[in-house]
């Protein structure tokens, strides 16, 4: 039986194709948002060839197929016409999904085709960092600078892959999204959002289209919110265009008019907002410090984990930079890095559950590069899939982080959160570092275990 005959297969199997409301897939999984769950033939879904495994998990039914899903996927796609790729933003006929649910479903559909390239530079950047804080290498060297680079360019370059990720969530043009990407990334808004964070003279805050509409200078590189949320207004936006279009104008104008209103849009609303919200997570981490460290790392262990989800913890940076100047030492970022070993420790229960070579391969990859500092291949190749393991590593996080702060556990120079950062905390707190680096571990391993039951 040839893979175009399974496939057949897996529509019948699954209840065919009014059945299935939308279809996507991650790194190893296709992954199917149905209308009736119990028309799902599991058991002879299991005995099919090239199947590894079948599940239903949050709200997804998931079928096992290893390095070959893409082909599988795009093969699935043909037959049923194109139309139902991308995870659901509506529950056709099923009970609609919470605010939460439907939001970690689409962040795990945009970043899942991705996750690949994600792993790799983080693994490398991880591995780098350690090297650098162990002094095997010089920080200063060219051999760093050219490793940083092949390690740092995917993440500072994200916005561009997230837009064509996003795109095709949304059924949108990913050429046309990239654009929108490409405004946020212009040079002349990176370079002045530059100048205004280093207070050069003639630095400005905006830029006025029209000398009446501002357009704000922020740095987007790296930035996750900004940019999905961009390239959903301009899914809408592309529709709504073509909608009104003479026929004879669609060709030439429909882009035109679709680029121009979904830009100015992600310049001047939705990127800034996204901004200002992790302007006012800092402003808020910020005020628990002035009321108890232990109470801050409660509430910042607990809130790290979605910050990095959404892109946003990257306004902790600066509180941490700030803290160096005006104190000589910083509390927050090991915080941080108990959010990381948290994250870790559950991605590593994943790791333990799994059944798939190919899972365990890529869940591995994915707890290793967290426990080098690097999460986001855990966040958002692992965790976003296991909601529970999720609230575990988040739930670590905060205990973790409140003990290191009770402890005043402390760091004296910036350095990348990860196990590798260790001899940064030589020093009188150095065990209390250890102990919570343990802690962190041990219960989010441990949580995720007892909560995540199913075999992946």
């Amino acid at each position: 039986m040839g893979s175009r005959d399974v496939i057949t297969s897996i529509i019948r199997l699954v209840g065919g194709t009014e059945n299935i409301n939308k279809v996507w897939h991650c790194m190893t999984r296709l992954r199917f948002d149905l209308i009736d769950d119990n028309k799902v033939n599991q058991p002879e879904i299991k005995k099919l060839p090239g199947v590894l495994g079948a599940q239903t998990q949050s709200d997804q039914f998931q079928i096992i197929i290893g390095p070959q899903v893409n082909s599988w996927y795009e093969q699935l796609n043909a037959l049923l016409g194109g139309a139902k790729d991308g995870p659901s933003s509506s529950a056709g006929k099923k009970e609609r999904k919470g605010l939460v649910s439907l939001f970690m479903d689409t962040v795990s559909g945009v970043f899942g085709p991705i996750v690949p390239a994600i792993a790799g530079a983080g693994m490398i950047k991880g591995l780098l960092a350690g090297l650098v804080a162990l002094k095997l290498i010089s920080a200063k060297s060219d051999t760093v600078v050219v490793i940083d680079l092949i390690a740092s360019g995917v993440f500072y370059f994200l916005p561009f892959f997230l837009a064509i990720s996003a795109a095709r969530i949304f059924k949108t043009n990913e050429y046309l999204a990239a654009a929108v990407a490409a405004c946020l990334m212009y040079p002349s808004l990176i370079d002045a959002a530059k100048a205004l964070a280093a207070h050069q003279a003639g630095a400005v805050d905006a830029f006025y289209f029209l000398n009446a509409i501002p357009v704000s200078v922020f740095n987007y590189a790296s930035s996750v919110i900004p940019v999905i949320f961009s390239v959903l207004a301009l899914s809408y936006i592309h529709r709504w265009v073509d909608s009104i279009m003479p026929e004879v104008l669609k060709t030439v104008f429909t882009p035109t008019l679709t680029l121009f209103i979904s830009a100015l849009v992600a310049l001047v609303v939705i990127g800034p907002l996204g901004i200002y919200l992790g302007k006012l997570l800092a402003w808020f981490i910020e005020g628990l410090f002035g009321v108890s460290a232990s109470f801050a790392g409660l509430v910042v262990g607990a809130i790290r984990p979605i910050a990095i989800l959404t892109g946003m913890h990257h306004a902790m940076t600066p509180i941490a930079l700030q803290n160096f100047t005006d104190r000589g030492y910083d509390m927050l970022m090991p915080m941080m890095f108990m959010a990381n070993m948290a994250i870790a420790g559950a991605t590593f229960a994943i790791w333990r559950q799994s059944k798939s070579k190919a899972d365990r391969s890529v869940v591995l990859s994915a707890g290793i590069s967290a426990l080098l500092g690097i999460t986001e291949p855990a966040l958002f190749g692992v965790l976003t899939r296991y909601k529970k393991a999720f609230i575990a590593a988040t739930i670590a996080s905060s205990l973790a982080s409140a003990f290191i702060a009770f402890f005043g556990v402390r760091l004296y120079g910036y350095i990348l959160s990860s196990i590798f950062s260790l001899p940064a905390y030589i020093g009188p707190y150095f065990i209390f570092a250890l102990l919570g680096v343990a802690l962190a571990l041990v219960v989010s391993f441990v949580l995720t275990t007892l909560l995540v039951r199913e075999k992946a």
